[in-house]
């Protein structure tokens, strides 16, 4: 129950993606050579490793040219991607569900309805992800308020729900400017650490005595939107609901599962299960005016059995359920939005964002790796869906430390947030944190409503891409040192994206603390007292034939480039 796609013979490469966790969304190429190039999903949710989009084109594209036709298979659980080439010289792409024996069975008059199929043509990367970026745009369900700075407490508490620690955390989030704060796991239950209370969706009052009230109320004095974090899909065995009912955890043997994360899949597909989660859910979106809903997936469905029933593969009616709970909470409380976080990115596909207003792209907020991450992330979907967040100074996933500019230049390029205990930052931090959400704040309407650019291979170690908004009046770059490059000094900075008949004046974008290592080149003129450098002015056929000269700047920074049509 696949489709299959025809493709010219001039498709002689293919690219999709790959990944795990902390490393989702890594290209890899591979010419269209005869068989078939098979990208299975069996972990009952998209996948960090998932396929994403893959794209068939003529030799050598790149994000500014080839011909390029693309599918990508709007999903969230089991699922194919493929591309086969017969002997003959046929070459088709496709994909589809990819349901397990038995998992459907059709009595007489029944039907089957398959996910959408999305197959796209563009000529070049940026146009394939230009086309998918403007039908999501076009959606009247869309995110169309500006995109709110959000802080998560998660990497700044974790489990440690201490309320004076969190009400302070409130203050200082509302000084610097955040609009949402969200609340992370540990708030309900048992909950103390990972090992217990998952699926018990009542707040503690152990740790809670009041409930979420004195945090809820402090969040929204400020006038801060109040979000919180489920897992709706998730139990510890070790929780009042596993226990009362055993069998509503998913498996095929009277055995339990393997764990992983301490944690087991409720069968949301069982009647009763699915009742009980969103009752408790709707109760606390009663009780508490949230307004956004951080829905976690942290486990892959291994052993997807119905208990009830045998342990008949459950998959699909679990993706099902899981889209029905969204859209019934979305129904009862029109306003909410739910991010879609499944250990970072494991569950990004066009099929969950038909109910969530935004992805996690990764676990992983080291801005080395993000660079990359949402680099690919954007070739499905637009900045604005695409949580990105400025995290502490050392990276918790990889022990990696950059500089202030360096996360907040990299988080910018998405849906801008914080994922950082402001308790530990200094002063000078906590301005220069200041300074970038202001840039974020005056700049979020270009990012995410402009066409996003990719430049392909400046330089050894360099990367480079920005936003054109629509009228071509306005543009943002970003001028990346990834690594420590052979080549000195580095090659031309050429944008893509501008109208080649207009005049741009160019100047750097430098809020507080300049990159390490900055040397100016000679075009940026003379620096002002407020620290901000005049530019030049040149055309956008020159900008793109030609270039101008980058700064020095040492490895792991970021220069921000502001473009703007001369009237």
């Amino acid at each position: 129950m696949t489709l299959a796609l025809p493709v010219p013979a001039r498709a002689s490469e293919l690219l999709d993606l790959a990944g795990r966790w902390g490393k989702e969304k890594v290209p890899q190429r591979s010419p269209f050579g005869v068989g078939t190039h098979l990208r299975e999903g069996r972990k009952g949710r998209t996948g960090a490793d998932a396929a994403g989009v893959l794209h068939a084109g003529e030799a050598g594209f790149g994000f500014g040219g080839g011909e390029i036709w693309a599918v990508h298979t709007a999903w969230s659980g089991n699922h194919v991607h493929y591309a086969e080439r017969t002997f003959d010289g046929h070459r088709v792409i496709g994909g589809g569900e990819l349901l397990l024996p038995g998992e459907v069975q059709l009595k007489r008059d029944e039907t089957y309805e398959s996910p959408w199929l999305y197959g796209v043509f563009g000529v070049g990367l940026d146009d394939v992800a230009h086309r998918l970026h403007r039908l999501l745009r076009a959606r009247p369900e869309h995110p169309s308020s500006p995109r709110k700075v959000t802080l998560n407490v998660w990497e700044a508490v974790y489990f440690d729900h201490d309320i004076p620690r969190l009400l302070d955390l409130a203050d200082r989030a509302a000084a610097l400017g955040v609009e949402r704060l969200v609340l992370d796991d540990g708030w309900f239950g048992a909950r103390r650490d990972d090992t217990a209370g998952l699926g018990d969706w009542v707040v503690s009052t152990d740790v809670w005595p009041d409930g979420l009230h004195p945090h809820v109320d402090r969040v929204r004095e400020h006038g801060m939107e109040f979000g919180l974090w489920f897992e709706p899909e998730m139990v510890n065995p070790d929780s009042d609901v596993a226990r009362a009912h055993p069998e509503w955890i998913m498996g095929a043997r009277r055995e339990q599962p393997v764990l992983a994360r301490n944690q087991q899949v409720l069968n949301l597909s069982i009647p009763e299960a699915y009742a009980h989660v969103r009752d408790q859910m709707m109760a606390l979106l009663q009780e508490y005016p949230i307004g956004y809903i951080k829905w976690d997936h942290n486990r892959d469905l291994v052993e997807a059995g119905d208990r009830t029933r045998d342990g008949r593969p459950a998959v699909h009616a679990q993706t099902l359920a899981t889209y029905r709970l969204m859209a019934e909470l979305k129904a009862a409380h029109p306003d909410l939005e739910i991010e879609s976080c499944s250990s970072g990115g494991a569950r990004v596909d066009l099929g969950v964002m038909e109910h969530c207003d935004r992805v996690w792209v990764s676990d992983c907020i080291d801005p080395h790796e993000r660079q990359q991450m949402l680099r690919w992330t954007t070739q499905l979907l637009p900045p604005e869906l695409c949580g990105s967040h400025v995290a502490s100074g050392r990276s918790h996933t990889t022990g990696r430390r950059h500089t202030l500019g360096y996360r907040a230049g990299t988080a910018l390029f998405g849906h801008f947030g914080i994922e950082w205990d402001l308790a530990e930052a200094s002063d000078q931090e906590l301005a220069e944190l200041g300074a970038w959400i202001d840039v974020y704040r005056d700049l979020r309407e270009l990012l995410h409503t402009g066409d996003t650019v990719r430049i392909d291979a400046p330089g050894d170690g360099v990367l480079v891409h920005g936003v054109v908004s629509p009228d071509r009046a306005d543009a943002l770059f970003a001028y990346v040192v990834h690594d420590f490059g052979l080549e000195d000094p580095s090659p031309r900075l050429v944008l893509r994206g501008l109208d080649p008949e207009r005049r741009y004046r160019i100047s750097p974008v430098l809020p507080a603390v300049p990159p390490t290592g900055l040397v100016p080149p000679r075009w940026w003129g003379e620096r002002a007292a407020d620290g901000t450098y005049p530019g030049t002015v040149l055309h956008g056929a020159a900008l793109l034939a030609a270039g101008v000269q980058p700064p020095r700047i040492q490895p792991d920074q970021v220069v921000l480039f502001r473009v703007r049509a001369e009237m």
